[in-house]
């Protein structure tokens, strides 16, 4: 897990420097492209006029997720879950040591959709992706549970 998770904040944060350090403001064409944009609020800019809090709503998400991923009984939900903690994070890391300031700091998005009014950044995305993995995870151990809990009828099949 901690290694998951180290690999989402360490891929998040060099994007993030890189895409700082080559001063893009927009760029590429085509679906997918890049533009930078430094983001004080939630994902999709909520709350932006209220950096604190995010900061703070963002540090309790991320403390629930490892407690969460501490807790998980399979491999593949302290993944999930792991992947999650990386995203927050990362996210986390900019609000706490980018500018303007400790607990204020913006966000650096910088993946934009075409179809989308909005940009992203890798954190952001290992989150989504983290949380459909929970998802998806909860709903096929549910699935295998009822599939072999004692006493349900079993299919005979056709003969």
């Amino acid at each position: 897990m901690l290694a998951t998770t180290a690999v989402i904040v360490t891929a998040d944060q060099v994007s993030k420097t890189l895409v700082l350090a080559s001063h893009a403001a927009a760029g590429g064409t085509g679906f997918v492209t890049m533009r930078l944009v430094r983001n004080t609020g939630a994902n999709g800019g909520v709350a932006a006029g209220y950096p604190v809090i995010v900061t703070l709503v963002a540090a309790a998400i991320a403390v629930t997720a490892v407690v969460f991923a501490l807790r998980a009984r399979g491999r593949a939900m302290a993944i999930c879950l792991a992947v999650v903690v990386g995203g927050a994070l990362g996210n986390l890391a900019d609000r706490l040591l980018r500018a303007p300031g400790f607990g204020r700091g913006a966000v650096v998005d910088w993946i934009h959709l075409g179809a989308l009014n909005g940009s992203f950044n890798l954190a952001d995305l290992a989150i989504q992706l983290g949380i459909v993995g929970v998802v998806i995870t909860l709903l096929a151990s549910e699935h295998l549970r009822k599939a072999t809990q004692p006493g349900r009828p079993r299919s005979q099949g056709n003969m």
